[in-house]
């Protein structure tokens, strides 16, 4: 997929700045150039530790959506000064991100592993949570408290927050890995870590369904 490939935008991009979450990467008014020491989201654990992992998980079927809302998980947090969590995940995973006063990225440089497509604009990438909020409700999150559930949304320290094109994003939705993985199949095995490594420290439940086909792709790991 190519950075040139025409494409509508479904969803309007949202910047909120609700209180809370940790202070990481303190922003200056204008941040210099320069690729980030990590540009990427924390490392997942290994293929055999997400196996283990993923045993350790209850497999139950998935609860109602009722009373779900994105309310319910406040983002995008304010992390440090005006810098939000989304301004925060911009600067890690791209590349020569400047940012102005108020932290917004202007210019920089996103590669999207799920499909590969490299943007130069931070409106053509969205901050995907790997295991969606929505999901999130229906493995257990229905029953956190509101604090619980916005650290959820804005977790910085978990493989839960990645910069990926806009469209795959919206593509993907609300499914779990039995619905949807990304376009590019050399990606599967990270995800798939990722998205175990996320459930397991969140303690949310899976599927049977979501747990075979993250078997099935950690397998062949």
């Amino acid at each position: 997929m190519s950075a040139v490939y025409a494409r509508h935008h479904t969803a309007p991009k949202r910047r909120l700045a609700a209180l809370g979450g940790a202070a990481l990467l303190a922003c200056a008014a204008v941040l210099t150039t320069g690729t980030p020491a990590q540009a990427a989201p924390p490392a997942p654990v290994d293929a055999a530790t997400a196996r283990t992992y993923l045993g350790e998980l209850t497999v139950r079927a998935e609860g109602s959506s009722d009373g779900y809302s994105r309310a319910k998980f406040p983002h995008w947090s304010t992390q440090s000064g005006a810098c939000n969590t989304r301004e925060v995940v911009l600067k890690r995973d791209g590349t020569n991100v400047q940012q102005d006063a108020s932290c917004a990225a202007v210019s920089g440089t996103w590669k999207s592993p799920y499909d590969g497509g490299t943007w130069t604009a931070a409106s053509d990438v969205d901050i995907d949570h790997v295991v969606p909020l929505s999901e999130a409700w229906r493995s257990g999150a229905s029953g956190w408290t509101t604090e619980r559930r916005q650290g959820f949304a804005n977790d910085l320290s978990q493989p839960q927050l990645i910069a990926v094109t806009d469209n795959v994003n919206q593509a993907k939705g609300d499914k779990d890995p039995a619905e949807w993985m990304p376009p590019t199949g050399s990606y599967h095995c990270f995800y798939a870590r990722m998205w175990v490594d996320v459930k397991h420290h969140y303690k949310l439940t899976v599927n049977a369904e979501e747990k075979s086909a993250l078997t099935s792709v950690l397998n062949g790991c």
